[in-house]
């Protein structure tokens, strides 16, 4: 099973602002999207989610979506656990704060701070910051993430820089 793993995309509605077409491209051939946050309008959701199933998480900015998405998500692709959620906290005790939080997941999904970032840690779950597609702030560049998951276990997770 493949996810495009997103957040952090800040396309507000009426904003004439679009996702990057590779982005586009790998949506319209995965399974499944995954979204830690700050969408910042539905109208995205309803686009994404015309090419594949869309899993969302609230961040900070989605006002809007206040009613429809959830502050945190637990779901399960092919078996393996995963958590959506948008702010993760300071990087100091994330890992163990992540364990905590979402007990039993495989994969913790988080965004906020735009930073790309994978951390496998020797205890508790793996943990993914896809980065933003469409604001690279402080990161070397834009990023989405893509992940193939087969029988419970993370065949391929990485970063897919958009230079």
């Amino acid at each position: 099973m493949r996810a495009v793993v997103l957040a952090d995309t800040h396309i507000p509605d009426g904003s004439g602002r679009s996702l990057d077409d590779r982005v586009l491209a790998a949506v319209a051939e995965a399974d499944v999207v995954l979204h830690a946050g700050d969408v910042t309008g539905p109208d995205l959701l309803d686009r994404l989610g015309a090419s594949a199933p869309v899993h969302a998480v609230l961040g900070n900015n989605d006002g809007a979506l206040a009613r429809r998405l959830p502050v945190e998500l637990a779901l399960e692709l092919d078996g393996l656990r995963i958590a959506l959620v948008h702010d993760a906290g300071p990087r100091a005790g994330r890992a163990a704060r992540m364990a905590r939080r979402f007990p039993g997941a495989g994969l913790v999904v988080y965004g906020h701070s735009h930073l790309p970032e994978d951390l496998d840690p020797d205890t508790g779950p793996r943990l993914f910051n896809p980065g933003s597609p469409t604001q690279r702030r402080m990161a070397p560049t834009r990023s989405f993430g893509l992940l193939d998951v087969e029988a419970g276990r993370i065949i391929d997770l990485r970063h897919v820089p958009l230079t």
